[in-house]
């Protein structure tokens, strides 16, 4: 277990702000039940055998399907997908349905949603969920793979959209 934080979380957070991430979506779906949140916390943490994580707030109970749910899609959002991640966000406060309805989705091999205009999916069985803190750590083989056409990346940082 950590010891207290003796950083202020206000500052902490100012500083993470000018902490550039690639923008992504990560999906899941339980039955007809399906959830997505736009992220920046998420890497690769191996080729062999093909693995990435993501990083949820677990204060949030509708993210509570993402730990139930066994699978999920890691969605790399282009330039072209602000709207999306924007929606996603709950920057919008759009209802899950209208969230989906924004983009155009299929399924891999999992049954979690995935862009299908997404610069790459990575379509993921959960393999080792950690609890640190106010988060879930969630690992995932990849078990499905999209690639589309090179296009502009979706960057956050100073808490707004850039393009690389």
């Amino acid at each position: 277990m950590l010891d207290k934080q003796q950083i202020d979380p206000r500052l902490y957070r100012e500083a993470m702000s000018r902490f550039g991430g690639h923008v992504q979506l990560v999906t899941t779906a339980i039955g007809a039940e399906s959830r997505g949140v736009t992220i920046t916390a998420a890497c690769s943490v191996s080729d062999a055998p093909a693995t990435v994580l993501v990083c949820l707030n677990n204060s949030n109970p509708k993210n509570d399907i993402f730990f139930k749910s066994g699978v999920f899609a890691l969605n790399t959002l282009g330039a072209h997908h602000h709207n999306l991640a924007d929606a996603f966000s709950g920057r919008t406060h759009l209802t899950n349905e209208e969230r989906f309805a924004v983009g155009k989705f299929a399924t891999l091999v999992t049954g979690a949603p995935v862009l299908e205009d997404a610069l790459a999916s990575f379509d993921c069985r959960v393999t080792e969920i950690k609890e640190m803190s106010t988060h879930h750590i969630i690992f995932g083989e990849v078990v499905g793979v999209r690639v589309s056409d090179a296009r502009p990346a979706l960057l956050y940082m100073n808490r707004n959209y850039h393009t690389l």
